[in-house]
């Protein structure tokens, strides 16, 4: 596995997940790629975003050589993983929600999921609650609105408490103790929701666990392609399908990146 490894998000959600998998593995060169053209994920239809992710990723793989895929969004997880697992030769990461830590974790036995309306209705979480987290009483929440002022924030804006507060007043009332972050993009928001919420509730996020996923599968390598690799440089690049403003590049630039340009999507 000599290709980079490619991160995959419908907007720049992922890169918390991708700043897990460096601190594990910060001698790898990463693409991160965003479909920041369709975002929001979480109200596309389910075919729409099967067949656009499945066509985008693997353009993106042949053209880079990549040696990896993570999914670094929870939306696209539940639905294309099985797709792109049956097109691709090489591994394909997803994200979960990380409900049964938050199960263990809580002391009241009962938690919140916040993620995408797409991830709050889909089957395959509601199997992740009943597998992990049936002794718990579990409250679930939806929001579109969060994933675009985590984009805001990416870009440089400022983020208002009160934007926060009005979002999130049920989970505030609610009682739970533990917040699971199911929606790559929230983490970005981290500071602000754990200031409006407070300290008595724990959020937790599936970034550790993804990259130590990867961290495993990449480290099957040999060594004497860690050695062939030592020396050499390490490349950031970022593709993003719809063109991105200049606080936004910044922001890109400032996370590392050296260079990010259009995805070539046709």
């Amino acid at each position: 596995m000599s290709g980079p490894i490619l991160v995959f998000d419908s907007g720049v959600g992922g890169l918390s997940i991708l700043d897990e998998i460096r601190r594990v593995l910060p001698d790898q060169n990463y693409c991160y790629l965003f479909d920041n053209a369709r975002l929001p994920y979480g109200e596309l239809e389910e075919q729409e975003l099967i067949d656009g992710c499945e066509a985008l990723i693997t353009a993106t793989v042949a053209q880079l050589g990549a040696s990896l895929v993570v999914i670094a969004c929870n939306t696209a997880s539940t639905l294309v993983l099985p797709v792109l697992r049956e097109a691709l030769t090489i591994p394909v990461v997803g994200v979960v929600p990380a409900i049964k830590p938050a199960a263990l974790y809580s002391q009241a036995k009962h938690i919140g999921l916040l993620a995408t309306p797409g991830t709050i209705k889909r089957s395959y979480t509601h199997s992740l609650i009943q597998e992990f987290a049936a002794n718990c009483q579990v409250e679930l929440y939806g929001s579109s609105e969060l994933v675009l002022l985590a984009e805001r924030k990416a870009s440089g804006k400022q983020i208002l408490q009160g934007e926060i507060a009005q979002l999130l007043s049920p989970i505030k009332v609610s009682g739970i103790d533990t917040l699971v972050l199911g929606c790559t993009h929230f983490p970005i928001l981290k500071d602000e929701i754990q200031q409006y919420l407070g300290d008595g509730v724990l959020l937790l996020d599936s970034g550790k666990a993804v990259a130590a996923r990867v961290s495993t599968l990449i480290k099957e390598e040999s060594t004497l392609n860690k050695r062939q690799r030592e020396g050499h440089s390490k490349e950031m690049i970022a593709l993003y399908t719809s063109e991105v403003g200049e606080g936004l590049k910044k922001s890109l630039a400032e996370f590392g990146f050296s260079t990010y340009s259009k995805a070539q999507t046709g």
